[in-house]
């Protein structure tokens, strides 16, 4: 996939556990997990938003694309 979580790194940044940002986001820990460890194909805005309140950082900070030759091949 080109679009690759990094949450953890700004988890990272702001010295916040998994377990502390779920209780603040009001998500259950293993959702959060699984965004954390992008094993996710969505996520909400509703809980984009909350995460980028808490960890106060842009959607942009936690979400980034790669291009990959796939991506390239493909014709809009």
């Amino acid at each position: 996939m080109a679009i690759i979580l990094r949450l953890d790194r700004m988890m990272a940044d702001r010295k916040i556990s998994l377990n502390e940002l779920a209780a603040k986001v009001g998500i259950a820990n293993v959702n959060l997990s699984n965004i954390k460890t992008g094993k996710i194909s969505a996520i909400r805005f509703s809980t984009l938003d909350a995460i980028c309140d808490v960890l106060d950082c842009q959607p942009g900070d936690i979400l980034e694309y790669k291009r990959t030759e796939k991506n390239m091949d493909i014709q809009l």
